[in-house]
């Protein structure tokens, strides 16, 4: 049975602000816990409606009606866990490192996460004002690449002003991504989905490229297939 306090505690980690004070966030769907079960994370509780995760200590059998109560879906699935935010990693600065600006979409976020996971990059550098990463749609997203990609929130503008590595930034003009030498190491920068790269930020960046534009209708592309189009040609010129 869940309890009305621990009902109020995880309705409560929908919130940013519930989330820091108490430092935990909660996931939902088997795949998802059981990828973070088997990772540094670590379990708070874990609440299950079906004979699932039997081997874990700390799960609790509860009636679909329960779920529903916590539950952050519109059809709740058949389990929901509570884990610990832990610590980020300190960021390696070398090989490929992606930073975002201002990123807002929860599900973009957790895309892109995806994206560094399937592309082998390890650090991922969010702006302060970025979507947060333990955001429920955002975990959702990433479909388990969370536990493989190590994610941090710092002062982009000063962080990309002592980084010692190239700094590529994705803008509507810039080089041609397909007939541009590009660096083995570097900090590739994407924009917030309605303004792009800040000025703040284009102040820092070393080179502008760009996806070349084959069409005449669309104005933009997605962040998150931008991310894919930039990640895949950077890695093809690594082969």
């Amino acid at each position: 049975m869940v309890t009305k306090s621990q009902i109020k505690r995880i309705i409560s980690l929908q919130q940013k602000k519930y989330r820091k004070q108490l430092g935990l966030f909660f996931v939902e769907g088997e795949k998802l816990i059981e990828e973070l079960l088997n990772s540094h994370f670590v379990l708070e509780e874990l609440f299950v409606t079906e004979d699932i995760f039997t081997q874990v200590k700390e799960r609790e059998m509860i009636s679909d009606a329960e779920l529903k109560k916590i539950s952050a879906l519109t059809t709740a699935n058949n389990c929901l866990a509570v884990f610990r935010i832990p610590e980020p990693q300190d960021i390696t600065e070398k090989n490929l490192v992606v930073a975002l600006d201002k990123i807002r979409d929860p599900g973009n976020l957790g895309t892109i996460i995806r994206l560094c996971d399937w592309f082998g990059i390890r650090d991922l550098v969010c702006s302060e004002d970025t979507v947060d990463l333990f955001n429920p749609k955002v975990l959702q997203a990433t479909m388990g690449s969370i536990k493989r990609v190590n994610v941090n929130y710092v002062n982009l503008p000063d962080f990309l002003a002592q980084t010692k590595l190239p700094i590529l930034g994705t803008f509507m003009e810039g080089d041609n991504l397909y007939k541009t030498d590009l660096p083995q190491d570097a900090i590739i920068v994407l924009g917030n989905e309605a303004n792009g790269i800040s000025p703040e930020i284009e102040k820092v960046i070393t080179q502008k490229i760009t996806i070349p534009r084959f069409g005449n209708h669309t104005e933009s592309l997605n962040v998150a297939t931008a991310t894919a189009i930039v990640l895949s040609e950077l890695k093809r010129n690594q082969i």
